[in-house]
Order: structure tokens, then sequence, then C-alpha cells
């Protein structure tokens, strides 16, 4: 897709500048257009538009932050030092330091390519490096990554002319990078402008329904907003608050995520009511309290529905009161209460703190407020590539809630964290002689997730024992924040290395042994998927945590064993009929396709498809003992997983010690793990008992975790997972 090219004008962005910038410094930007301009004047971006058009736009963003000078000239010249080849110390002569240094920063960003859709998870090296460059380029300067977000929004809004393969990677890296960081550092409007449009190539589909839905309701929601607006605006009139009301459209993405909260409740998008919410400006935090008061006597609260973010601020600075009340009509609505500052905040974020005051010196509060960058620098120079990514995206991308100490210090952690995260992050020592917690004065599980505003508590051992290795296991789900999880695989990494190597082998035996294989049969293929040279070194990083035993089900599924399994009895189940979301045909239309029931192979395995004379295309493991040993090579397709929520049946074996309560407790965990138990068997021995159960699971990985679940209840001696032998029978496809 292209655009007609058009010739572009630099008065916008100084009219937009000239706001509130003086004379002087606007001819600092005048001049970085004018050399940017001649520096691109022969290079056309793939829309068919003048290359200063990207520039041009990634300065209106930064100028529409209220940014100084410097930061707006070096957005305008962002692109020359590597696509012109203009040198660093000639931007130095001509526009100074500063402008200088946020070009070279902005441009050593681009320097390396992001991963690639596909890529496995041991290979983000290369992803790593630039988050570690970018996180580095924001501890010395924020302009760099308000540089580098500005220039990524224009990318995405030109995101057409581009193939559909690099869309949809640009889309991914954007939705798992640029957009949370956005939202780290508070900068609303380009966080869901971020969102939105990422989502649109991620799942166009979806993006399109959800537009369509929205557009048709739109008349009656912007009725009834503008009802509730002129109710809210009178009262709080009446009772002397001076206040700006308005309503606010919440965008496509967040109202996907709303739709999936709703499914999960089975409750339909008719139902979403609060696709508006209202924003209340006031005039001082005095009232901000007073208003919600108002707005609490006029419509009922919804209990749990309320945050104080004023008196307990996000880490992005972000202020402000979001209650949820009942308003007329029964509707839940969404109300924010913040002051004319507090809403710049929320607008610019971080960016409202670095903002053009002239003569003004730099916000010292700001400034302690990001200390959070420094020290992911810090201890980021300690971590592996995947364990960085890993720990950026649970540390820094996510939720966050506020606990606090015996002593009243809050605590900022990313939603989920545990108990064994607060010791942690309050010392390494505290996290190492964890023996147990307390919060709000009863003792918990390490493993609780802690929720706003609770005060934690650690039991410390006299002595330090170090932590357990279970804490290393995301199933058991006692440790969340990478930082913690770094912290226990160094201790275990100073551990003797012979002891390593023997606990890494009895994990992986274990794994192996769900599978029904063993390390002897496969240690080429692992060493391989895992890219190590030896097995001893394997065994070691799989010791003390260098490797995750959560990744392996899903890293070995392709291995599994074929005509030597056991057989398994069979448990009669449904076997789900698949839409073509669910498992794509290669290079033919919709196909009607189902799973095969002799072989059950579920997202994670390698599949094929067999093309029947009346039922479409039934889908095989690769491994299936019918496929291999099919006479009519050509009614093969390939085939592959697609997007879908679809379940899938899975035959499940488990040996126990025989005891009263066994089964109560199998099913426990089955259903704690929200799976469908379709069905269930058992056959008795001496004083053992065999279990069969056939799950509905989503896939290899889910498996892989209500696996490792069942094997911690008492007396289970082994959980593998076995086909369906009773099938196996020439032409049964």
């Amino acid at each position: 897709m292209t655009t007609v090219s058009h010739e572009p004008s630099v008065k916008p962005l100084i009219e937009r500048a000239g706001a509130y910038l003086p004379p002087a410094k606007i001819k600092l930007i005048e001049s970085a257009y004018e050399f940017a301009a001649e520096a691109h004047c022969n290079q056309k971006r793939l829309t068919g538009d003048p290359y200063i058009v990207h520039p041009l736009d990634a300065a209106m963003t930064v100028a529409s932050l209220q940014l100084d000078a410097p930061v707006i000239a070096a957005a305008l010249l962002h692109d020359v030092q590597e696509d012109c080849g203009v040198p660093n110390a000639e931007l130095n002569k001509r526009f100074g330091a500063d402008v200088a240094r946020l070009v070279d920063g902005a441009t050593k960003l681009d320097k390396i390519p992001w991963r690639a859709p596909g890529e496995r998870p041991g290979e983000q090296s290369v992803q790593a490096e630039n988050l570690r460059k970018m996180f580095l380029a924001m501890a010395e300067d924020i302009g760099v990554v308000i540089i580098k977000l500005a220039d990524r929004l224009h990318n995405m809004r030109t995101l057409d002319a581009h193939t559909p393969e690099k869309r949809l990677r640009i889309a991914q890296e954007t939705m798992e990078i640029y957009a949370p960081l956005a939202n780290r550092l508070g900068i609303w409007q380009m966080k869901w402008e971020l969102e939105d449009l990422a989502f649109r190539y991620i799942d166009p589909e979806r993006y399109k329904a959800i537009a369509r839905q929205i557009h048709a309701k739109r008349t009656v929601r912007e009725r009834y907003i503008r009802e509730v607006e002129k109710i809210l605006r009178d009262e709080l009139s009446q009772h002397g608050i001076e206040a700006e009301v308005t309503g606010r459209a919440k965008h496509i993405y967040s109202i996907a995520q709303k739709v999936d909260r709703y499914e999960e409740q089975h409750k339909s998008f008719d139902q979403i009511y609060d696709l508006l919410a209202l924003r209340v400006i006031v005039k001082s935090v005095g009232d901000c309290y007073n208003a919600l008061g108002v707005v609490h006597g006029l419509w009922h609260p919804i209990p749990g529905q309320f945050d104080d973010y004023i008196a307990s601020p996000k880490e992005s600075l972000y202020q402000s009161l979001h209650t949820t009340v009942m308003a007329i009509g029964a509707r839940p609505l969404e109300i924010q209460i913040r002051t004319e500052e507090m809403h710049q905040l929320a607008e610019y974020g971080i960016a409202a703190h670095w903002q053009y005051k002239e003569g003004a010196p730099r916000n010292g509060r700001a400034e302690e407020r990001m200390a959070w960058v420094s020290q992911l620098v810090e201890w980021q120079r300690e971590m592996s590539g995947e364990e960085f990514v890993e720990g950026v995206k649970t540390d820094i991308f996510h939720d966050q809630v506020f606990v606090y100490t015996p002593k009243g210090e809050i605590k900022e952690m990313p939603a989920g964290s545990t108990p064994i995260d607060f010791a942690y992050r309050v010392h390494t020592d505290l996290g190492h002689k964890c023996v147990g917690a307390k919060v709000n004065g009863k003792l918990v599980a390490l493993n609780s997730p802690l929720q706003n505003g609770d005060m934690v508590e650690i039991v410390s051992g006299k002595s330090s024992r170090g932590p357990s290795r279970d804490w290393l296991n995301p199933n058991l789900g006692y440790v969340k924040t990478g930082h913690s999880k770094e912290k226990i695989r160094q201790w275990f990494k100073r551990q003797e290395r012979a002891e390593n190597i023997e606990r890494g082998r009895d994990v992986i035996e274990k794994e192996l042994r769900r599978f029904g294989m063993t390390l002897s049969e496969c240690q080429d293929e692992v060493l391989k998927i895992f890219k190590l040279d030896s097995v001893d070194d394997f065994l070691a990083q799989l010791g003390y945590g260098g490797i995750s035993a959560a990744g392996i089900p899903g890293r070995l599924a392709p291995l599994v064993r074929k005509d030597d399994e056991p057989v398994l009895p069979a448990i009669e189940g449904p076997a789900p009929r698949v839409s073509s979301q669910t498992v794509k045909v290669l290079g033919t239309g919709d196909l009607l396709t189902q799973i095969g029931r002799c072989c059950n192979p579920v997202p994670g395995d390698k599949i094929i498809g067999y093309v029947t004379r009346s039922r479409g295309v039934t889908v095989h493991r690769e491994d299936c003992f019918n496929v291999l040993h099919e006479d009519e090579k050509n009614r093969l397709v390939d085939v592959e997983w697609g997007r879908s929520d679809a379940t899938y049946p899975v035959a499940v074996h488990i040996e126990a010690w025989d005891r009263v309560g066994l089964l109560r407790d199998v099913s426990t965990i089955v259903s704690e793990d929200k799976v469908n138990m379709l069905g269930v068997r058992t056959e008795h021995g001496d004083r053992t008992t065999s279990v069969y159960l056939t799950l509905e699971t989503t896939g290899v990985q889910q498996l892989g975790r209500l696996m490792a679940k069942l094997e911690t209840v008492r007396g289970v001696i082994s959980v593998t997972r076995q086909l369906d032998g009773s099938r196996r029978a020439s032409g049964s496809l």
C-alpha cells in the first residue's frame, strides 16, 4: 500500500513548540529541520512520502509532550547519523552536545534487530542486548527513550507499507516492549495508541469485530454519558466544587481485555456498560476527596472497585482517585478524579517532569522515582539474556501492587508477587533465610499472592540453609519476579557442580518419565534443542535453575517415543471438532478439522493432517502409529496450530500408593488448575493403585504444569502422559 507523496511543512511543529518555548529556542528546531531535510532529500519511505515526514512526525509527538528544544531537535535528526552517514561530531559542532548525545543514544538503540516471531526462548540474547541498551540510555537521559517511542509510534501508523510478516513482527515487539514501556513511564497518550495499532495487526479480525460492535452502540453510549456528565456536574456545583467533567472513551485493546475478563464470567459484549468513563478534574487535592464524597453520595459505589493513587502514587508518578459506581440505569460507571497537575502527569507521565519550564530546576522527586531504572541497570549485569528479558517483562512491564513492611515502608511489587519475592526485594540474605511469612498478622503459605495494602512480615531462620529448589519451579508459584529468580539461581550456582548435575539429572528424568522417555534415548536431541555441548553442562544448568524445568515439556514434546509406548486402557471421551482457527490446513481454504482419537494431539505437539473421505481433515501427532503406518501417503497434508481457546482430551496415568482420599486430592488439584476431567478409572493392585484420567487441556504447557502439581499429591509415585493404544489399527485414520 502506498500513499500520494506530499511536500511536508515544518510550520505545524513550529506552532506547537512556539506555544511554550521562547523564540531563541525555536531557532534550534528550525536549524535542525533544515539540516535533516537536506540530509534526507533523496530518500523516500515505503509509503512513497519524502523521508523527512518520519522525523517530522516523531518531533511533533515529542513537542506534544512539551519537551525542551534539544529533544525536539534530536527527534528531527535521529536518523541522519545512521541513514545519512553524518558523523556525531558534526552534530555536536552544529547543534551542541545535548542534541548530539540524544541522537547518538537513539542511533545505538537501532543497531541490533529485535527477536523474530517463533524464535526459541533460548535465543533472546539479541533482544536482551537491545533492552540493556535502552535502559542504559534511559538512565542517562529519559529523552532518548521518548524519541525512540515517538519513532516507533510513527512507524506503527505507517505499518501498512511493510510485508505481512514484517508487520506482524513489528506489531508483536511493540505490544511486548514499547507499549508496556510507555505505560511504565506513564505516557498514557502513547500507550493506548501503540496498543491499539499493534492489536490491529496481531489480531485483525478481532480488532475489526470489536470496532464494529463499538460503532453500533455509539449513539446510545454518547447519549448516556452526556446525561451522567450533566447530573454529576450539577451536583458538584451545588456542593461548591469547581470541576471539569468529561467522558473518556475506552480504547479497542482495553475493551478486548475487558471482553476476555467478561467471558471468564460468562458475560457477553452487550453486558459491558463501562466502555466510557468519566474524568473529573478539580482545583486541589482536598477537592478530589470532596468530589469523591459527592460521587458516592449520588451513586452507590461497587465494593472492591476503589483505588487511591493520590496517597499511594504508581511508580510512573501517576496520581488519581478511581472508583466504579452503579449509575443511572444500574449501569457500572468508572470515574477518575484528579487535579489539573495530576492530569498533566497522567497524560504525559514521566515526561511531564522533563517538560520545558524556563528557569525551573530539574524535578528532584521525579529523578528519585525513576531510581528503578538505575536499579535495573545494576542487576541486569548479572543476568543472562533470557533471564534479563524475563525479568524486564515481569518486574518492569507488569501491573504493580503496593505492600508495607512492618515499619510502614511502602514496597512496590509486580502483581502476583509472593512473600518470597518481598523478602528478596528487602534484602537478598532475608530471602535466603525465609522460612515463613505473616500477611496482615496471619501466617500464610509462601506462594500466596500479595494484594494491595498488605503488611508483610518475613519469618527468617537462624541459620542460612539457603532457598529451596522448589522455589524455582514456576508450576508451584513460589516466586514471580525475575529479581528473586536470579538471586536464587546465583545461590545454587555457587553450590558444588556435582550436586547440581545430580539434581539436574533427577529433574530431567522425572520430566522425561512423564512422557515415557529416558535421557539416554534422546540426549543428542536434547543437547541440540538447548544448544549445549555436553550432557553435564545441561544437567548442571538444569540443577541450579539456569534452564527452567517448566519449559521442558513444550521443548521436548516432539521427542515423545513412538511404537514402544505402553498401552493405556481406553477411556471414552468426546473427540472435539476444531475450527479452522484452531488448526490451519496449509495451502487450502476452510476445511472441517477434527482431532484424531488415536493420539489426541494438543498444541505444542508436532502435527499432520489426514484427508478423510467424508469427515474433512483428521489431525494427528506426527509420530502417531496410524500415520507412520499409513499406505496412502498422498492423503497426508501439512497443518499447524492456529489461535484458539479450544481444549483437547489427553490421557494421563497416575501410579500411587493406595490410600483413602487419594482420588479426592487428585480431583482437587485438577479443578484448581481449571482443567475439566472427562473420565476417570482406577485399578487396584497390592497396596498401589493406578488412576487413569482423561483431561481437557489447552496444550503441552498446561499439561506439564498440571502433571508437576499432581506429583506433589501425597502417595503419588509417578504421573505420565500416554497414548490410547487400543485404537492402533491399520485404516483407523
